[in-house]
């Protein structure tokens, strides 16, 4: 298979290893026991360790790990507090704290690798740099929310979906910029986001096919899910004016699938194919990027809610892999492609035959 996530051999058979030991030029400077004997050291600590000693980078692995544990705390104290101006101040600074720490932790992790010598991929993790895009989104929504509520800006508006997706689009870019191109860890052009080429409509063709394929496929799934399991409201807020339906056409067929793409599969696909192997990473891909799209999902009751979490999970594998295949296969654009006609196309249908 071949594409813009093209693997070198596997340095590490996943993703989460330990980094290896640092090597050294000659036996006098090898460390050794503490006991003076000679013996062999004591393993560098893994990621999942605390410890500073050996780490590449101390000051920015102490503060991933203060601002993961202490925003982590300010928010669950927040939640706690049962609303108010004081829970809002509380909830900004525990997302404030928090998105610092995994920054922090995640850029800690890059250099860390890096200074390991990893081969393949030495960047942070994919799931590590998610969590931070997380707390980075929310807490940026969170704010436009603060400051748009006088102007009538709500998030289960169209409006409020738009501007939300355009934050996090933001943060993503932003943060694939910081911690992934800005360590050396992958470039853009590696990521598959290059300047169209000939080959571009060809891509974008072809993603369109596979797109109304897996349109098709996907309905014959959730038919037969829904049989044995309860279907989940639609998560799209629904408008019956003229100017919100294309917000949010926009915002699903445009604004979500470029920077969908250019995360899960520009970023996450091309660093797991270099770890492990093109059909690895598109299966690992693709049940990461289904599972994200129902961390959101709640339901009246727990029971209710695991079926609304479990029938969302399964109805979104088929275009999951097929995502991550065709972005190895062909490019990025085509990828795009089938994500904006599996998400616009359903909505332009409606925006057409609906008075």
């Amino acid at each position: 298979m071949s594409g813009p996530g093209e693997p070198r051999p596997p340095a590490e058979p996943n993703e989460s290893s330990a980094p290896e030991p640092l090597t050294t030029s000659s036996s006098e400077d090898r460390p050794t026991a503490e006991d003076g004997s000679g013996g062999p050291p004591s393993p560098r600590p893994g990621s999942r360790t605390f410890s500073l000693e050996g780490r590449a980078a101390p000051g920015l692995y102490l503060i991933g790990w203060l601002g993961t544990i202490v925003g982590l705390s300010v928010i669950i104290v927040a939640l706690l507090a049962g609303g108010g101006p004081a829970a809002v101040a509380l909830l900004v600074l525990g997302l404030t704290v928090l998105t610092a720490g995994f920054i922090c932790a995640a850029g800690a992790q890059a250099i860390q690798r890096r200074a390991a010598g990893r081969t393949g991929y030495a960047g942070p993790s994919p799931i590590l740099v998610f969590v931070a895009a997380v707390a980075a989104s929310n807490l940026l929504v969170l704010a436009v929310a603060i400051v748009g509520r006088p102007l009538g800006l709500r998030g289960d508006t169209p409006a409020g979906v738009l501007v939300g997706l355009l934050v996090s689009t933001a943060v993503n870019i932003g943060l694939i910029r910081l911690l992934v191109v800005g360590t050396g860890s992958l470039s853009w052009a590696d990521m598959g986001v290059r300047r169209p080429s000939r080959g571009t409509p060809r891509d974008v063709g072809a993603g369109v096919l596979l797109g109304v394929a897996i349109l098709y496929l996907t309905a014959f799934l959730a038919l037969a899910l829904s049989q044995v399991l309860a279907q989940p409201p639609p998560q799209l807020p629904e408008t019956t004016d003229l100017a919100g339906r294309l917000a949010t056409l926009v915002a699903a067929a445009l604004i979500a699938p470029i920077s969908e793409e250019i995360f899960f599969r520009g970023f996450v696909t091309t660093a797991w194919v270099r770890t492990s192997s093109p059909r690895r990473a598109i299966v690992l891909g693709g049940l990461f990027f289904a599972f994200t799209h129902i961390l959101t999902l709640g339901g009246p009751s727990f029971a209710l809610g695991a079926q609304w979490a479990l029938f969302a999970f399964l109805v979104r594998l088929p275009v999951s892999f097929a995502l991550g295949w065709i972005f190895l296969r062909r490019s990025i654009y085509a990828a795009i492609a089938v994500h904006a006609t599996f998400n616009g196309l359903p909505l332009l249908l409606m925006l057409l035959l609906t008075p």
